[in-house]
């Protein structure tokens, strides 16, 4: 009952993250797209509620944090765009570290469900996940967003907040680059070739969401956007509207998942021709 809503959301964030518009309005935006479409996932939640347990759980696992994730990304994303210093490359470094600083506290604080999480782990959700998850919680849950409890579990916000900083994490390394830019690297990062991909770009469409599918990447924490940004880092690609290319696929007549199928063809004819 929630897949338009989100389908609509995919398509309308996709389209703001890839737009030419500088990061404050990209912000305003998200911002605005990610309250109306939480707004229509709570409407629907108060006309039909859950059937199920693991529905209600799947709803705030995976349904809500993705609008949500993102109104928290952008939200932080005005916040620096309007509180950064206006000159001063040694100042507006200064202001992204401490920014840096902060999202290692986050984390930090809350090291034991984000370890829960990213290793795929499931046996307690119903107390994360539900909005009747008892007295008895592993960790803290963050009882600043109780404004909806009918819409809320204990847990969805602080795992919207989670994925919300990975993206913050790329906003601020992306920021500080282009400050230090013709200097040394801010971050010391292993040195490899440039790769550039030369498949179809449907091609990588299939493998990125092939490993999203398999839960590969942050033991599954990441996201499609996510994983795009990094691919488009590591491969010096630009991956225009991979929503659209990934229903396209979809349409295919013949096989929807080609490049994959020629991969593990292509690598089991090289293990029998070694083997034999």
């Amino acid at each position: 009952m929630f897949k338009n809503t989100i389908e609509d959301f995919n398509y309308k964030i996709n389209s703001i993250i890839y737009s030419e518009e500088n990061h404050l309005k990209k912000a305003t935006g998200g911002i605005d797209l990610c309250n109306k479409t939480v707004s229509k996932l709570k409407e629907i939640v108060e006309q039909n509620d859950f059937e199920t347990v693991p529905a209600e759980i799947d709803f705030f696992k995976n349904i809500k944090p993705l609008p949500m994730s993102y109104l928290i990304y952008y939200t932080e994303v005005r916040s620096c765009e309007l509180r950064k210093p206006k000159t001063g490359t040694s100042y507006q470094i200064e202001f992204f570290e401490k920014e840096m600083r902060k999202i290692n506290k986050f984390f930090s604080r809350n090291r034991d469900f984000v370890n829960y999480m990213e290793q795929g782990n499931s046996y307690i959700d119903h107390q994360f996940f539900t909005r009747n998850p008892g007295n008895n919680f592993p960790f803290t849950p963050m009882t600043d967003y109780y404004q909806h409890p009918e819409f809320s579990s204990s847990h969805d916000m602080l795992w919207s907040k989670i994925k919300a900083m990975y993206r913050f994490i790329h906003y601020i390394r992306e920021a500080m680059q282009k400050l230090n830019a013709g200097n040394e690297m801010l971050f010391e990062e292993k040195k490899h070739k440039v790769l550039a991909w030369t498949a179809p770009k449907t091609a990588l469409t299939e493998l990125i969401y092939a490993l999203h599918t398999n839960g590969a990447l942050n033991h599954g924490a990441a996201d499609i956007n996510t994983i795009v940004a990094s691919f488009e880092d590591f491969f010096n690609i630009k991956i225009d509207n991979i929503y659209k290319t990934y229903a396209e696929i979809k349409e295919r007549k013949s096989s929807k998942t080609k490049f994959l199928e020629e991969l593990m063809v292509n690598l089991q004819q090289k293990i029998s021709k070694e083997d034999e």
